[in-house]
């Protein structure tokens, strides 16, 4: 009967330390997972820049590779950027370039990201110095107050989405709020390259600010009806320098000496890169622009243009 009354006393004691321990295991546990997910979220975020850059270096890995894989096309009249023909684009008569322009129906509805002629200018004398005496009058060189970024469409003319004015508006008002909320972004010039459809571009990597890619992750929730498939990777930022739409002048050479093209293209870019490549540059503007020629941006053509700042707010 004692044996009987001593387990009766001390199996409720038993029972309360199980359950502490049980609870103390339990809420330990618990706050180990949830340290490891806050650990794994920040070395996730964290990681974003770097992963995102290692990105854009492949991109424009691969891109630099792009004249010698698939050769000139641009002096067999081939296309240009945005699967254009060049003669869609431009027309070369005795060896002058001029614009094509040609109405945009519906008219393309561009998000670019604006660089300064603080910073355009020095690198478009720079382009000049180093491609003009071989080209002469075959380039046309991007505008200096128009160098852009093509960060997202609402529209383009693959997958033309027509809008009412009214609809227009809505979207210029979103991309507002869009570029109200992101910060300017620090960039520095990584390469140039020459495409094999003749546009030389400028490579761009980010240093500090907003990343290609969560701004047009942005625009794509703000523009929920804009086309699906857009003209370029999400992290890729880059901008058109010039277009090069005939064969080079070899003022040094015999008439009876082949020209090597391929070799003078390698050199030239080359020689731009050791003047330009590293240059520094802060992105503080985003445009929405209504391009009424098909690439008014790239040919001076007609456009509307709505300038929004980048002004890094939390409201």
């Amino acid at each position: 009967m004692m044996a009987r009354a001593r387990i009766c006393c001390i199996h409720p004691k038993r029972a309360a330390l199980i359950w502490v321990l049980s609870t103390f295991l339990f809420f330990s546990a618990f706050h180990m997972i949830l340290k490891n997910s806050s650990m794994h979220n920040f070395t996730s975020s964290s990681d974003a820049p770097t992963l995102n850059m290692v990105k854009r270096t492949r991109l424009y890995e691969k891109m630099a590779r792009d004249l010698d894989e698939h050769g000139p096309a641009f002096l067999k009249h081939g296309e240009t950027s945005q699967s254009l023909s060049l003669s869609d684009l431009f027309s070369v008569k005795d060896g002058v370039v001029t614009p094509n322009p040609k109405e945009a129906n519906p008219p393309v509805r561009a998000n670019v990201l604006y660089l300064s002629t603080e910073y355009s200018l020095p690198i478009s004398k720079a382009v000049k110095d180093v491609f003009l005496p071989y080209f002469d009058k075959a380039i046309w060189f991007q505008n200096s107050s128009l160098y852009h970024f093509s960060m997202f469409h609402s529209s383009h003319h693959i997958s033309p989405v027509p809008a009412t004015d009214d609809e227009v508006e809505a979207e210029a008002n979103a991309v507002r709020s869009v570029a109200k909320s992101l910060c300017p972004l620090n960039i520095v010039l990584d390469r140039v390259v020459l495409t094999s459809t003749g546009v030389l571009l400028g490579c761009w990597q980010v240093t500090s600010g907003t990343d290609p890619t969560t701004l047009r992750a942005k625009l794509r929730t703000a523009l929920p009806h804009a086309p699906e498939k857009q003209l370029y990777d999400a992290a890729i930022l880059h901008t058109s320098f010039a277009r090069l739409l005939g064969p080079p002048r070899f003022p040094d050479k015999e008439a009876s000496e082949a020209p090597d093209e391929i070799r003078l293209f390698r050199e030239l870019v080359a020689n731009l890169n050791n003047r330009i490549s590293g240059f520094q540059a802060v992105v503080s503007e985003l445009w929405y622009v209504e391009e009424l020629d098909v690439l008014a941006l790239a040919i001076n053509g007609r456009m509307k243009v709505r300038r929004f700042q980048l002004s890094c707010s939390k409201a």
